[in-house]
């Protein structure tokens, strides 16, 4: 290793070696987004799980949660990929050019006609 001149010793930038970021801690920010961008998670249901593939500085991921039923569904998506997305860039320094979100199940929540007893 060689010093930068004048900098007291220091070793260049381009020098020190790289960091990378394990797939599975990036999974682990990942699913830690998607149930921080959930509206009202169910009490029973999962909490998210997120798989992940890393190829350079640029992360693909898939989400799979339950979500409350009823509820807008779509527009929960969008929320968790946009969440899943900023938190990746944000933490990990990654480009995340797509988040795929799959709903593994739907719980009926406090407001729907089963959860009242209404419809059996």
């Amino acid at each position: 290793m060689t010093g930068v001149p004048g900098a007291g010793g220091r070793v260049a930038a381009a020098e020190r070696g790289e960091t990378r970021i394990a797939d599975r801690v990036v999974a682990k920010i990942a699913a830690q987004a998607a149930k921080e961008a959930v509206d009202e998670p169910a009490k029973d249901a999962a909490s998210p799980r997120a798989t992940v593939t890393v190829h350079r500085d640029t992360a693909r991921v898939r989400v799979s949660l339950e979500l409350g039923y009823p509820s807008d569904l779509g527009r929960q998506c969008g929320a968790v990929r946009r969440r899943v997305a900023e938190r990746v860039e944000a933490l990990a320094g990654m480009e995340v050019p797509e988040v795929a979100v799959q709903v593994e199940r739907l719980h009926p929540t406090g407001g729907s006609l089963a959860a009242q007893g209404r419809i059996r």
